[in-house]
C-alpha cells in the first residue's frame, strides 16, 4: 500500500464512506481543521482505498481505511507518523477506527472539547420580552458587535451577508450574538454558537441565545449540533440547559 498527496474531490467517495460510519457527527471546530488539511490517498495497486489529512504539517485530523483494507491500518498508521512530522492528533471519540489505532500507541490523551447534539425535546419556554428582540444581523449592528464581541469570531462582516450572525438586543443594548454555521460535511446539520456581552452573564442570556437558535434551526428543517472547550464549564452548562446534550469528545494526542 503506498501514499500519495491528493486533493479532496479525488477521495470524495471515501471521505462520504467514512462520514456515514461516525456514529455521531461533529461540529464545526474539528470541521474546519479538517477542510484546511492536506490530503493523501492511500492506495493499494491502483485502487484509492483509504486516506488521511494533516492541518498545518503537524496535526492529523484524518486517518481512514474501508473495512475490507482496514487490516493495514495499524501498519499504515504506524507509516504515516514515521514519515510526517506530526506532533499531535485531533480524533472524536465518534471515530471508532482513528481513535483504536491512536490507542493501540499508547500516546499522551489531552481533552479537547465536548460536542453536543440537540436532544429533540421541545423547550416552551422562551424569556424575549417585552423590548427584547432576537434577530438576524445587519450590518447597522457590526459596529457594536465588533466593540462587544472583541475576537471572538473572525470576518463579522462576511458573517453578516451571510446570515451567520443574530443578535439579542434589549432596548438598544446588544445582550449577545448567536452564530450558525452550516455543516460543510454533513448535510442538513449546522453548529451553533453563542457569546454573551461581559456586563450580562450569569442572567441566562447565553441560554436564551442557544434556545432561539434551536428554534431557528427546527424552522429551517436543519438540526444543531455544538460544541465548547472541555474545561468551560459555563458553556456546558448553558448548552445543556437549552435542551442540547453530549455523547462525544474531541481528544487531542500528543504523539511525542
Amino acid at each position: 500500500m503506498i501514499a500519495k498527496k491528493c486533493l479532496i474531490h479525488e477521495i470524495q467517495y471515501l471521505f462520504e464512506e467514512y462520514i456515514q460510519g461516525l456514529s455521531s457527527p461533529f461540529d464545526s471546530f474539528l470541521e474546519e481543521h479538517i477542510l484546511e488539511s492536506a490530503y493523501y490517498m492511500l492506495q493499494e495497486g491502483s485502487k484509492a482505498v483509504g486516506y488521511y489529512a494533516i492541518h498545518n504539517n503537524e496535526l492529523l485530523t484524518q486517518f481512514y481505511i474501508s473495512r475490507p483494507y482496514q487490516m493495514h491500518s495499524q501498519k499504515m498508521f504506524s507509516h504515516v507518523l514515521e514519515h510526517h512530522t506530526v506532533n499531535s492528533l485531533f480524533v472524536p471519540t465518534c471515530d471508532e477506527l482513528f481513535i483504536s489505532l491512536a490507542l493501540d500507541k499508547d500516546f499522551t490523551i489531552n481533552k479537547q472539547a465536548y460536542f453536543f447534539q440537540d436532544n429533540q425535546v421541545e423547550i416552551i419556554e422562551s424569556n424575549v420580552t417585552g423590548d427584547e428582540s432576537f434577530r438576524p444581523a445587519n450590518l447597522e449592528d457590526l459596529q457594536q458587535i465588533q466593540q462587544i464581541c472583541g475576537e471572538f469570531l473572525d470576518h463579522y462582516e462576511r458573517r453578516i451577508e451571510s446570515g451567520e450572525l443574530f443578535t439579542y438586543y434589549r432596548g438598544a443594548e446588544l445582550l449577545g450574538i448567536g452564530v450558525v454555521g452550516k455543516s460543510k460535511l454533513f448535510k442538513g446539520l449546522a453548529s451553533i454558537g453563542m457569546f454573551t456581552n461581559e456586563a450580562y452573564r450569569k442572567q441566562g442570556i447565553g441560554r436564551v441565545i442557544i434556545l432561539e437558535l434551536r428554534k431557528w434551526c427546527h424552522k429551517q428543517d436543519i438540526k444543531p449540533i455544538s460544541g465548547c472547550w472541555y474545561y468551560n464549564e459555563a458553556s456546558k452548562r448553558t448548552l445543556e440547559s437549552a435542551g442540547m446534550v453530549t455523547k462525544t469528545r474531541l481528544l487531542r494526542i500528543n504523539v511525542t
